[in-house]
């Protein structure tokens, strides 16, 4: 069974798109009828979040922190004790594609991070998206982490610990523990997920704020994760 992990806090606007796309992906018929399972994890959810789920028929876990990585760990944990073999991150602010799965596995690796696009630049000026599209490597061996669009194996998983509880930097600690413990990674432009560039950010130092800095700034947009593995790994270790 492949399962797919969804943190949520209060997404009531997007979450219906970013269910339905994993729905679509979950039949793929590249996945040869193996059962995909998904899981939306309502972290500290006050608006219609829960309903939306379940009209969309899919597992809920409800936590109360206000902390991706612990909603990221407790949706893994509701589903490797399902069976899981192969554990698929999203966001609810994010659209896979419809082979996004198959494109992950077929890449026969313990991990893969893939890159991201953005779904709509209307919120920002033309010059920050001309920034974020020279710097950004969308591209095979592009060394970004994004929780939004990351895959790994059940055993790679476990045999590190899984996500760390941090507010921030849950997704490059788990890419620096993988790599210290001697996974492969696919660094991939092949699973494509379209997230959102929305001006207020749900997590503080996430994507949302590092596109908000490109509008602040004018920074250059800085690798996402080969700079801050090593710094990622010391807040991990600080958590446990």
């Amino acid at each position: 069974m492949i399962g797919i992990v969804i943190p949520a806090h209060n997404e009531e606007a997007l979450l219906g798109d970013s269910l339905a796309a994993v729905l679509a992906a979950a039949r793929h018929p590249d996945l040869g009828g193996e059962p995909v399972e998904i899981v939306v994890v309502l972290d500290a959810c006050t608006d219609a979040s829960a309903e939306i789920a379940s009209a969309y028929g899919v597992s809920c876990v409800a936590v109360e922190v206000r902390n991706v990585g612990h909603a990221r760990r407790r949706g893994a944990e509701w589903l490797l004790a399902r069976g899981a073999r192969w554990l698929a991150f999203t966001d609810a602010d994010s659209v896979v594609a419809a082979d996004w799965l198959p494109c992950q596995l077929n890449l026969k690796t313990d991990a893969v991070c893939g890159s991201v696009t953005v779904r709509d630049w209307g919120a920002h000026s033309a010059e920050v998206r001309a920034r974020f599209d020279a710097g950004y490597r969308d591209r095979d061996g592009h060394r970004h982490v994004h929780g939004t669009n990351f895959g790994v194996s059940r055993a790679a998983y476990l045999a590190v610990g899984g996500f760390a509880p941090l507010a921030v930097g849950e997704d490059v600690a788990l890419a620096a523990a993988l790599e210290r413990a001697g996974f492969a990674i696919a660094w991939s432009a092949a699973p494509r997920v379209a997230t959102s560039a929305r001006l207020v950010a749900r997590a503080r130092g996430g994507f949302g704020d590092f596109i908000d800095g490109l509008y602040r700034v004018g920074a250059s947009v800085v690798d996402t994760s080969a700079q801050a593995l090593g710094s990622a790994a010391a807040l991990a270790e600080t958590a446990e």
